[in-house]
């Protein structure tokens, strides 16, 4: 539905330039949303798509063993949005104890928005709402390192920002002024918490989102942190017990797409085109999660056929790698409490049945990556 134009835009001047802000109207939608035929049936399956990843805990032994690497992708991929270069093994490199110098980089960055992922979700499981405190929290350890953290971690910018261009008068966009911050951020956090009327979690996600990097209320960071508010509404709504869905990769493979569709909300109110793109984002992004987490038991099932009569040892590092599909000799040793000399067996004789390979080339302090488990995780994003 074409609404128009979904809200003002305010005069503004920035060092010596004349330019226009967008001041966007408070959600829901008005008129609201049009959720019939081919868009209430998408809705219905991506809703069903999104029960089954939630489930997929029945699948699993062990849902940490998925999480835990499943989680670390989104942050590179999320990242990588924003123009860092690190790749799941560097970031997986990074978090152990003693890696090389050269991985601390893009990946430091990167570990950054785990840690934010993990602060909000254990804000939210201990009764935390989804605030714009808690937003201002979550920023504040996002921005902890790397290129950002000069930039007001944790506090609402002060001054003009845009998207695109060199200054406000020749952007592409240009969010509300510092001074409409809290006016506008506020309604926001009323809509999160259902107030004027009661959203359906998804529908609430995909709008928020928009609404939220219309708004870009901080000096950097607002990308990577509006693509973790979606599923921080879910999981607070109840929607998700793990932190299970995430559109980064959908959202990259089809950036130009999701760019022109927030600015088509913006001029022309055409919610009904975003959710279409959003859900449809849902939708194959849930399918591909539960496939992946299929496809790695029946990884772990064969390996751990061909180890059965290998010492005690042998499988229990099978097993922790399982959740850290990259380990180094100390890191082994200190998992699975076997001495150094021991471990170093044990990752030897993976190695022989070609389970695990060296991946840093040095004849010391040699790192060791799950080859096949990263393939079947990385297999998408190729």
């Amino acid at each position: 539905m074409q609404r128009g134009l979904t809200g003002y835009y305010l005069p503004i001047s920035s060092a010596g330039e004349s330019a226009r802000a967008f001041i966007p109207q408070p959600l829901p939608p008005d008129p609201p949303l049009q959720i019939d035929g081919e868009l209430g049936a998408l809705l219905d399956a991506a809703s069903t798509a999104l029960g089954r990843l939630d489930g997929i805990s029945l699948l699993l032994p062990d849902p940490g063993l998925f999480l835990y690497t499943y989680v670390r992708k989104e942050a590179v991929l999320s990242s990588q949005i924003e123009g860092t270069q690190s790749s799941l093994s560097d970031l997986l490199s990074h978090e152990l104890e003693n890696a090389p110098a050269g991985l601390r980089q893009d990946a430091s960055e990167v570990s950054c928005y785990v840690d934010a992922m993990q602060q909000g979700l254990a804000l939210l499981k201990k009764g935390e709402p989804l605030s714009l405190r808690l937003i201002r929290e979550i920023h504040l350890v996002l921005l902890s390192h790397g290129r950002g953290s000069a930039k007001m971690p944790g506090e609402f910018r002060t001054s003009q920002n845009w998207i695109g261009g060199s200054r406000p008068d020749n952007a592409r966009f240009v969010p509300p002024p510092p001074d409409h911050l809290i006016e506008v951020m506020g309604t926001l956090e009323l809509f999160l918490h259902d107030r004027p009327v009661k959203t359906r979690p998804l529908l609430k996600a995909a709008l928020a989102h928009v609404q939220f990097e219309t708004i870009h209320p901080f000096l950097d960071g607002n990308g990577r942190l509006g693509r973790l508010l979606i599923t921080f509404i879910l999981c607070a709504e109840g929607v998700l017990d793990a932190p299970l869905l995430y559109l980064s990769l959908y959202l990259k493979k089809h950036r130009d797409e999701y760019y022109r569709l927030l600015q088509e909300v913006r001029q022309n109110g055409d919610w009904e085109e975003w959710l279409t793109f959003f859900l449809t984002g849902v939708l194959e992004t849930s399918r591909a999660a539960t496939q992946t987490a299929r496809e790695l038991l029946r990884l772990f099932e064969q390996d751990a056929i061909i180890l059965r009569s290998e010492a005690a040892s042998v499988s229990r590092l099978h097993h922790h790698l399982q959740r850290r599909p990259i380990v180094s000799v100390a890191e082994t040793a200190k998992a699975i409490s076997v001495s150094v000399p021991t471990a170093n067996k044990a990752l030897s004789t993976l190695e022989s049945l070609g389970i695990i390979h060296e991946i840093t080339g040095q004849s010391y302090r040699k790192i060791f990556s799950y080859r096949a488990y990263l393939e079947i995780l990385n297999a998408d994003t190729l």
